[in-house]
C-alpha cells in the first residue's frame, strides 16, 4: 500500500522562502540559478536547498543549475498557489483595519474577502470597500463561501473562543496575531505572528 511521504514541517516552511527568492531573480530577468546563488541570497546552506527540494522530486541537472521558470511554476503547486484564496478576518481594530487595506496579497493569491467585529459602531462599516459584518453571522457567512483560511486579530482573551468558532464553521488553516497560543484539533494549521516575541528575541542580542 503506498503512504503519502510526509515532509517535515520546517521544510515545508522554507519554501515560500525558496519561492519570494525566485521571484525576485525573475524580475530580473535572471532565467538559471543555482543552489548555492539561492543559499547566498538567502542565508541557507546550498546543501539543505537541494536537500529540500529533492523531497519533491528532481528540479535540476547538476552543472546546469534550476531553471527558474520552471521552478516558480512547481513551487506554486506544491503550495497551491495556483489559484486565489479566500480569507476570513476577525477583529478590526488598527491592525484588523491596516490589514484589509493592504495590497500586498491579492497579487500572491490571497483575498481578504469577509471581516467581521462585535463593534456595533464598525458593524456595516466600509474598509476599502469591504463591508464589516457581525461576527454573530461568522459561522453561517463562512460555511457558505467554503473559506478555508481565517486571521485572528482579536484580544487575546477572545482568541481562543472565536479560534474554535472558526474551527467549526470549516477553516482548517489560522493566522493568529493574538498573543496566544491557539489549543485547537491536529488538523488545523495555525500560523502565529506576534512581533513582540519577536523584538524580545533580537533584544537578547544587544549590548
Amino acid at each position: 500500500m503506498n503512504r503519502k511521504l510526509i515532509i517535515p514541517d520546517i521544510v515545508v516552511g522554507r519554501l515560500p522562502r525558496y519561492l519570494q527568492a525566485l521571484q525576485r531573480l525573475q524580475k530580473r530577468a535572471v532565467q538559471t540559478t543555482s543552489s548555492k546563488e539561492l543559499g547566498d541570497i538567502l542565508g541557507i546552506s546550498a546543501a539543505q536547498i537541494r536537500k529540500d527540494l529533492s523531497q519533491f522530486g528532481e528540479f535540476g541537472k547538476q552543472g546546469t543549475g534550476y531553471s527558474v521558470p520552471f521552478l516558480i511554476d512547481r513551487l506554486e503547486d506544491i503550495l497551491k498557489l495556483k489559484h486565489d484564496w479566500d480569507i476570513a478576518l476577525v477583529g478590526v481594530g488598527d491592525l484588523g483595519h491596516a490589514i484589509i487595506r493592504y495590497q500586498g496579497f491579492s497579487n500572491r493569491g490571497f483575498c481578504v474577502s469577509m471581516a467581521f467585529d462585535n463593534d456595533p459602531e464598525k458593524i456595516g462599516t466600509s474598509i476599502n470597500g469591504l463591508i464589516v459584518e457581525n461576527i454573530q453571522n461568522m459561522p453561517a457567512r463562512i460555511q457558505e463561501a467554503q473559506v478555508k483560511i481565517a486571521m485572528l486579530t482579536v484580544p487575546a482573551a477572545f482568541a481562543q473562543q472565536v479560534a474554535e468558532d472558526l474551527v467549526k464553521a470549516g477553516v482548517t488553516a489560522i493566522l493568529n496575531y493574538a498573543p496566544l497560543v491557539l489549543s485547537l484539533p491536529k488538523h488545523v494549521q495555525v500560523e502565529y505572528i506576534d512581533p513582540i516575541i519577536s523584538l524580545q528575541h533580537m533584544t537578547y542580542y544587544l549590548e
